[in-house]
C-alpha cells in the first residue's frame, strides 16, 4: 500500500512549513482556505499567488513540482467528461 503525505499547513508559517514537509518527502497544498498573507504584511490577492510562491521556493530547492494532472492522478481524482 502507497501512502501519500500531505500537509496543509495553515497561518503565518505555511511557506515555512509547506518546505519542511517537502523537504522531507511530503507533498504541499496552500491556498487562501488556510492563510490569507502572502507574506509579513501583503495579503495574497489570490490562491495562484500562494502557489506561485510556494512553485518558487521549492523549484529554488531543486525540488519537482507536480503538475495540475499529476497532482489529479496522485489524489485519484478523476476528471469529469
Amino acid at each position: 500500500m502507497h501512502r501519500l503525505q500531505i500537509t496543509s499547513p495553515a497561518g503565518r508559517s505555511q511557506m515555512r512549513l509547506g518546505t519542511m514537509a517537502a523537504l522531507m518527502g511530503g507533498h504541499v497544498r496552500v491556498g487562501l482556505e488556510d492563510n490569507l498573507w502572502l507574506e509579513k504584511g501583503r495579503l495574497a490577492p489570490d490562491n495562484a499567488s500562494q502557489v506561485t510562491k510556494m512553485r518558487s521556493i521549492l523549484s529554488e530547492l531543486g525540488l519537482e513540482v507536480a503538475t495540475p494532472s499529476q497532482a489529479r492522478e496522485l489524489l485519484g481524482i478523476t476528471t469529469r467528461s
